[in-house]
């Protein structure tokens, strides 16, 4: 296992926050504006509306990094607590939102967090890692798997389990010709794995 804990480590030496394999925890505390948590939690039930589920994911696709965020104000709406985690390096996952739908979204909510200079903002980042206080402990279910290696996992599995279903293949596996192959350990592992 190769999860942290103790003494802050990066992959990202100069960055707060603690990776395991290739995925990187990035939480941040702020404080919100006084007499702000209703409209801060107006603009966070927006950000979540179904109604632009479909332009958030083509973003967090856009990005490519995001494995999870999550948004929590807490401490009788005084504070505020953003989390992710993310591949690659932090720069790159702080640019990248700036660059998409993203950065207008982060703009908006994070505008309730005191000193918040902007996602555009030269200081931006200097704010995030004044804020941000990494995991003391940080394990992914799934360290040597990014995003991207996921997504694909999962189209393949899709396709696979497509061609599982047609007559075609059963028919295929009950030639003769393919005996052979069929009866491979490496085959009989891959239709095992595709009926677990």
């Amino acid at each position: 296992m190769t999860a942290t804990s103790g003494a802050p480590q990066s992959a990202h030496p100069e960055r707060p926050g603690r990776s395991d394999g290739v995925c990187t925890e990035f939480t941040v505390f702020t404080r919100i504006k006084p007499g702000e948590g209703d409209a801060l939690r107006k603009d966070l039930a927006a950000l979540s509306d179904a109604g632009d589920d479909a332009r958030v994911h083509a973003a967090v696709r856009q990005i490519g990094t995001l494995h999870d965020a999550r948004h929590v104000i807490f401490d009788d709406d005084t504070r505020f607590m953003f989390a992710s985690v993310f591949d690659g390096s932090w720069d790159s996952y702080i640019d990248d939102f700036a660059q998409t739908v993203v950065g207008a979204r982060f703009d908006k909510v994070f505008s309730h967090s005191e000193g918040f200079p902007g996602v555009t903002d030269p200081h931006v980042k200097d704010w995030f890692v004044a804020h941000q206080a990494p995991a003391e402990v940080f394990l992914s279910a799934y360290p040597d798997l990014t995003v991207q290696q996921i997504w694909k996992d999962q189209r393949v599995d899709d396709a696979f389990q497509e061609v599982l279903d047609t007559p075609a293949f059963r028919a295929a596996l009950d030639n003769p010709a393919n005996a052979e192959l069929v009866s491979s350990p490496a085959f009989q592992k891959l239709l095992k794995e595709a009926e677990a």
